[in-house]
């Protein structure tokens, strides 16, 4: 499904800063007594800041609070200025956007 930049969040948003840090996003783990493989996400920098830290310090991604009335968080890197509930958020949405665009294909299962 093509999704736009600015309109991610979990699975999918933590998936497209996998893609472009050409990483693994999940693993699967295998069927146990019969039940479904369960997939189980490994990479999540939108709400971790050990992993999303050293992206937004290599990418020099500055962020600035929301203004007074304002609730997002922005974040600028080169081009693009992306808003955010939170400071993760808004800056790798802004480092997605750097790399793969406005919109993109995202996987059905990962949204």
């Amino acid at each position: 499904m093509k999704i736009k930049t600015a309109d991610l969040a979990g699975a999918a948003l933590d998936w497209a800063v996998a893609k472009c840090e050409d990483r693994s996003y999940s693993v699967t783990l295998n069927d146990i007594d019969g039940e479904p493989p369960l997939v189980v996400p490994i990479f999540t920098p939108s709400t971790d800041w050990q992993l999303a830290g050293p992206i937004i310090e290599r990418e020099e991604i500055r962020l600035t609070p929301p203004l007074a009335g304002e609730t997002d968080w922005l974040a600028a890197c080169g081009n693009p200025n992306v808003a955010g509930p939170t400071p993760l958020i808004a800056a790798m949405r802004c480092y997605v956007a750097s790399k793969l665009g406005a919109e993109f294909e995202v996987p059905d299962e990962v949204i």
